[in-house]
């Protein structure tokens, strides 16, 4: 029988390791220690336990199989997460690298090490005047010694609802994603299969996306296209009223899956079922008012909800692997 698997991602909101942290380098500490004020180990905890609490859920309560996190600040905070995960009973670990972000946020991988092997990892530098995330790529072979790169993403935000302003920042960082695209395939090979997921800040129709990250809706034109295009599996959710994260109340789909035509095929190694993509929005995590909005967890200056999770829902897709 074929394998079939659950990706996901999630922002998981400022998952940050304690105030005063001995991991944390003195540059850092002075650029976001005020914000990190009373930012307790019980309350890393506690955000650590309430954001467990949904990753256990998916997958039918089996968990992901792959989760793409961002908005976390290192390795530590990561594996408290995959201690947090323990009764699902997987052999998860972890994929990061440090990037030179100037709040120092980093993407990283959480996978069932009994289904993938992180073969090889590249963290990929956006050329920008002031630091941001760089982009993650994983090879991961799966047991069948069968290549699937996954590319975790978090552009530049949108400077507090100024999507004009920032969108040069984001247009770099697409530009980075797909000329590393083009790059995998011309190493690898022109048949391997990439997933890009990510916070992108940018909904699928903008420039960013389209113009920049060379991703359509047109499965036709992402197959005849001369150039190395991603299929942006979110368009179906578009117009359904939902989205992954709120801004003063409008949803917005920020948090994306992009296949290239290679997860495309019906008869690939390894496809994705483009239907099988959703917004995760189990009850608890959504607010009780008038717009379905997530609750978020609070931290970095804000004031915490001890009974919130992130400002982003997760989303998930399935991909499925011929034996």
């Amino acid at each position: 029988m074929p394998y079939r698997y659950q990706i996901a991602f999630w922002n998981l909101e400022n998952l940050f390791d304690i105030e005063d942290s001995p991991r944390r380098n003195d540059k850092l500490q002075r650029a976001i220690g005020d914000d990190l004020e009373g930012w307790t180990q019980a309350l890393l905890d506690r955000k650590v336990s309430q954001l467990a609490s949904i990753i256990r859920q998916m997958n039918d309560g089996h968990g992901p199989d792959i989760l793409g996190v961002c908005e976390v600040e290192n390795e530590y905070v990561m594996n408290l997460l995959v201690q947090n995960l323990a009764p699902l009973g997987r052999s998860y670990a972890v994929a990061h690298h440090d990037t030179p972000d100037q709040r120092g946020i980093d993407v990283g991988f959480i996978y069932d090490a009994n289904l993938f092997n992180a073969d090889k990892k590249f963290s990929h530098f956006v050329m920008r005047r002031t630091a941001t995330r760089d982009i993650l790529q994983v090879n991961f072979l799966t047991t069948t010694n069968r290549i699937f790169v996954v590319v975790g993403n978090h552009w530049p935000s949108r400077s507090g609802g100024a999507p004009i302003a920032s969108a040069g920042y984001r247009a770099i960082a697409a530009e980075t994603l797909a000329y590393f695209h083009q790059r995998i395939l011309e190493v690898l090979g022109a048949e391997t299969p990439v997933l890009a997921m990510g916070d992108f800040n940018d909904e699928p129709f903008d420039s960013s996306l389209v113009d920049y990250a060379l991703s359509t809706r047109s499965r036709t034109k992402m197959v005849n296209a001369k150039v190395s295009r991603f299929f942006n599996l979110m368009w179906p959710i578009m117009g359904q009223e939902l989205g992954t994260y709120y801004y003063n109340n409008f949803p917005n789909v920020l948090d994306q899956f992009l296949a290239n035509k290679n997860l495309m095929k019906g008869n690939a190694p390894i496809r994705v079922l483009p239907d099988s993509v959703q917004i995760i929005r189990f009850p608890e995590m959504i607010d009780t008012g008038e717009y379905p909005k997530p609750i978020p967890f609070g931290g970095m200056g804000k004031q915490v909800n001890n009974d919130g999770f992130s400002d982003h829902f997760p989303i998930a897709v399935t991909v499925v692997e011929q034996d």
